[in-house]
């Protein structure tokens, strides 16, 4: 009896595997790339390419590998290693456009292989993509990886309007400054208003549809209780003043997590009088002293862009920010700063 139903379980995962093995490559690379595009962690990937050695050979083919979510690159920077390095090169020379934001911009600031890092995000830029063609403008805007003559602002300008026409809402916003203060473009204040105020109500309508998806599917109502996005329920949520309503901050693209890791960790040692830009959703560090402009009032925090300034402002820098007379470097002379009003 015993001998009987060991061999119908046997036979029975025989036809499973038969059935497996019997399905076309075309068609398993089909399912792997869109399980690969909705990814939501790295482990979500790894998994499939440990299930079996079919899956992990066909997981890597350069159809799979374009398809990859940029999730599936949120790595710590405790855990970054050639093998990683190596994945994320292969997914770049599949056409994954995330893949190459990601990598330059770790080369460009973490690895200090700026010439590269650049080049990735500018092979990403020529596709349309916004997060790409927005960190060029802020290397633009503030020479980043150069000196302070290096800076095209105009440059910066054209990119940052590129980004905005794709729905970035930090481009936006930092086009908005840019038209409201002249600054790489003829000063147009009620335009730049104009931007300011769109940027926000995107950022608030993003943020209503994150907290619709966290509430709990009996809370779901036909018509929106807006009462109940109130600051008790999110402690911490930024304040758009443009609207009076309380929001979560938006999402941080998980390589702004890792630069932030990288620099605060000591995985990445920043170089003496270097800073990282306040902006905690930001992480992107300066390549010279002095690079980032500081805050005119209190001088104690700064930012790669004004975009930047802004959200802090609204996240946390409006309650902390006091007047000081001046603010002197460490070495007890006062250095070249620029201000951000």
């Amino acid at each position: 009896m015993l001998q009987r139903k060991k061999q119908r379980i046997s036979r029975t995962g025989t036809e499973i595997s038969d059935l497996f093995d019997g399905l076309p490559d075309d068609l398993v690379i089909s399912i792997i790339s869109k399980l690969a595009s909705s990814a939501s962690s790295p482990p979500d990937f790894i998994n499939i390419l440990l299930t079996c050695k079919r899956l992990n050979r066909l997981a890597v083919h350069p159809l799979v590998l374009s398809k990859v979510s940029f999730k599936v690159f949120a790595v710590k920077a405790q855990n970054w290693c050639d093998s990683v390095h190596r994945f994320l090169k292969q997914c770049v020379n599949a056409g994954n456009v995330e893949a190459s934001y990601t990598l330059g911009m770790i080369r460009f600031y973490c690895l200090q292989n700026r010439g590269s890092g650049a080049s990735l995000m500018a092979k990403a830029a020529i596709k349309s993509h916004a997060p790409s063609l927005y960190s060029l403008a802020v290397i633009q805007f503030n020479g980043s990886g150069g000196s302070k003559n290096d800076k095209d602002l105009r440059a910066g300008v054209a990119l940052c309007a590129r980004a905005a026409f794709l729905g970035h809402v930090d481009a936006l916003r930092e086009l908005g400054h840019c038209l409201q203060d002249g600054y790489g473009v003829r000063q147009h204040r009620a335009e730049g208003r104009r931007l300011l105020v769109q940027a926000n109500a995107r950022e608030l309508a993003s943020s209503l549809n994150a907290l619709v998806k966290r509430k709990p599917p009996q809370q779901h109502h036909r018509r929106l209780n807006y009462q109940h996005y109130s600051l008790k329920t999110y402690p911490g949520c930024p304040l758009l003043s443009d609207f009076g309503c309380n929001v979560p901050a938006p999402e941080v693209h998980p390589v702004n997590v890792f630069l932030k890791e990288w620099f605060e960790s000591g995985v990445g040692e920043l170089a003496p009088g270097l800073r990282l830009c306040s902006h905690k959703g930001c992480g992107r560090p300066e390549t010279r002293a002095h690079e980032f402009r500081r805050c005119s009032v209190c001088g104690t925090v700064n930012y790669c862009s004004r975009g930047c300034q802004a959200l802090d402002w609204k996240l946390r820098h409006k309650v902390e920010c006091r007047p000081i007379e001046r603010w002197l470097e460490e070495g007890g002379g006062v250095g070249e700063m620029e201000e951000v009003v």
